[in-house]
């Protein structure tokens, strides 16, 4: 079959509205056109239950069932929890991030909702239990050692000719059969269904989101943008802003496939939560997004200030969110703020906040930042603003009136809601007489000397721990510090240790002189990792002799293993440590 597809358009200057286009006059596809033939009802579920167990007056389950994708059998593993004897729950399907073993929302299920969740990483690492891709569909698997993965172009190379030798295909495919066997449930209202997504499992969300029988969906820092868009740095605020040729495959995977293209045939309500500094999230080119909702379908988003990857701030939002519009619940959620970026009498730029219902505000949060175009390596900056009548005013001083200045704020309610105003982008010099106020040494700041690390920039990872994250792959990040007296390890048994945030596994290279050894970042969603490296770890490869001893280095490098990406590796808390126990390998 010849698949014909619609192209994502966007206009070549940086402040103009990208947006996902409807077929056009040339008969090109729609992507729901894509699913027409698609019934994720169709076919027994070939239920193959491995463990059942009712503990705590809750019943976990965990199961193979079978979706039928272009015709084959895909043996999907799932978990099922609910509590034992409930009827007419809520119904809510978990879809974990890349890599992730399916997972229970636990405090979902303790409040009555009927939880699944499966697995779409496929074989990887010893896996007991994993979702069996055929031969056919070896580039679903998330793992390269199984088979690698197939987004605009096959696995050698090669633009993809139908939207369907995606990977994503496979994995929307699977999740619809998910909420079809998820709403069959003896003890679930196939009614009030709902959905939350982390990572690439908010990345999935969009497609899942045009089901009717989603009720609301909660995508956590998965927006779409990255295929071509994030691939190939087309930010936004690029000076000059260029967009390099499209590929066949790129422009098929974005007519057909990608999350934003999605986006106007959504019918969930539809709740976004990021980080302003998240490596997935794709920034203010994801929240272009929320201006091509259909009427009525309803919209709201949140972003933390600094969030890497995590949300921990705003999650309270994702409760309320699915109790509003899965449950039925009156819970009160104020309409999209007002937002702009203005000089004022003195040609300073401020950012002010024109709040819906303001007179349930109990906080506004506001941010700024300049220059930088990559939204992953943005340092914000804390403004505080005045009120003024029913506005939030803040001053946002420049080094430069040429170079973009970027705005947002959070605004908090008196139910802990919190909503987001707009991304704010504008050169000061073209809204008139601007001056340039502010001085360089405000703005680069931040716990444990991170200005004296390279191609780093400062963030907020889970628990408000606030970190550094690298912003070169190539290069990496190194550091000094280690010749300042009062960095220097005083023992020969010292070991060096810091904290790691990170939901993808990396393997990096840690480097000291002539000595380095290789550091497995492992991953983990919801927390901070420890780590400590003696220096009998590194080694010097030309005569095979470990590092003495960190005592008296004078730098330290970090970088990736080819095929690895430390920009996704958020890192905090730098110390010597003399640990009695030997260091965790």
């Amino acid at each position: 079959m010849k698949h014909t597809f619609t192209l994502i358009t966007a206009l070549l200057a940086p402040l103009s509205t990208l947006h996902a286009a409807e077929p056009t006059a040339l008969g090109l596809q729609s992507p729901m056109q894509l699913w027409a033939d698609y019934d994720p009802n169709k076919g027994d579920f070939k239920e193959e239950i491995i463990s059942e167990e009712t503990k705590d007056g809750i019943t976990h389950r965990e199961f193979y069932m079978s979706a039928y994708v272009l015709g084959e059998d895909v043996r999907v593993y799932c978990t099922y929890s609910v509590k034992a004897g409930v009827t007419k729950a809520p119904g809510l399907l978990n879809v974990r991030g890349w890599m992730s073993f399916p997972g229970t929302q636990w405090p979902y299920v303790k409040d009555g909702w009927a939880c699944l969740s499966f697995d779409y990483c496929g074989k990887t690492g010893d896996r007991k239990h994993y979702t069996k891709y055929l031969d056919r569909f070896s580039y679903a698997n998330h793992d390269r050692a199984s088979g690698g993965v197939v987004h605009d172009k096959t696995l050698d190379g090669k633009s993809i000719t139908d939207p369907r030798q995606s990977a994503d295909y496979v994995w929307s495919a699977i999740a619809r059969r998910a909420l079809s066997y998820l709403e069959q449930q003896k003890e679930v209202d196939k009614t009030r269904l709902g959905a939350i997504g982390y990572s690439y499992g908010g990345t999935l969300m969009w497609a899942l989101g045009t089901d009717p029988r989603l009720k609301a969906i909660v995508p956590h820092s998965g927006i779409g943008w990255i295929e071509y868009w994030r691939n190939n740095a087309v930010w936004m605020y690029m000076v000059p802003y260029v967009e390099p040729p499209k590929t066949p495959g790129e422009e098929l995977f974005l007519a057909t496939m990608a999350p934003e293209v999605y986006v106007p045939h959504v019918t969930a309500a539809t709740l976004y939560l990021n980080g302003s500094n998240d490596h997935h999230g794709c920034g203010e080119r994801g929240l272009e997004s929320f201006k091509h909702f259909a009427p009525g379908v309803l919209w709201s988003f949140a972003v933390q200030a600094r969030g890497h990857h995590n949300t921990d701030k705003l999650d309270q939002d994702t409760k309320m969110w699915l109790e509003k519009y899965v449950l039925g619940k009156d819970i009160f959620w104020p309409a999209h703020p007002k937002s702009e970026i203005q000089l004022n009498a003195d040609g300073v730029p401020e950012l002010r906040v024109t709040p819906a219902s303001p007179e349930r505000v109990q906080k506004v949060e506001m941010v700024y930042a300049q220059k930088e175009p990559v939204c992953m390596n943005r340092i914000w900056r804390d403004i505080t603003p005045v009120k003024q009548g029913g506005t939030w005013i803040a001053k946002m001083p420049v080094l430069h009136v040429n170079d973009y200045v970027f705005g947002y704020a959070n605004l908090i309610y008196d139910t802990t809601v919190v909503r987001s105003t707009d991304f704010n982008a504008v050169i000061p010099a073209k809204l008139g007489p601007a001056k340039a106020t502010d001085t360089a040494t405000e703005l680069y700041t931040g716990d444990g000397g991170i200005g004296t690390w390279s191609n780093v920039a400062e963030t907020e990872g889970i628990g408000g721990i606030k970190g550094f994250r690298c912003t070169d792959n190539k290069l990496g990040t190194g550091t000094d510090l280690t010749t300042k007296p009062e960095w220097k390890a005083t023992s020969p048994k010292a070991q060096l240790g810091f904290k790691f945030y990170c939901t993808q596994p990396q393997t990096l290279i840690l480097t000291a002189g002539d000595f380095a050894t290789e550091i497995e970042i492992t991953a983990a969603e919801d927390r901070w990792q420890d780590i400590q490296i003696p220096a009998s770890k590194l080694l010097n490869p030309n005569h095979q002799k470990h590092f003495a001893s960190w005592k008296g280095v004078n730098a330290i490098q970090l970088k990736a293993k080819t095929d690895t990406d430390i920009t996704k590796v958020l890192f905090a808390q730098f110390k010597w440590l003399i640990l009695d126990q030997p260091a965790a390998k």
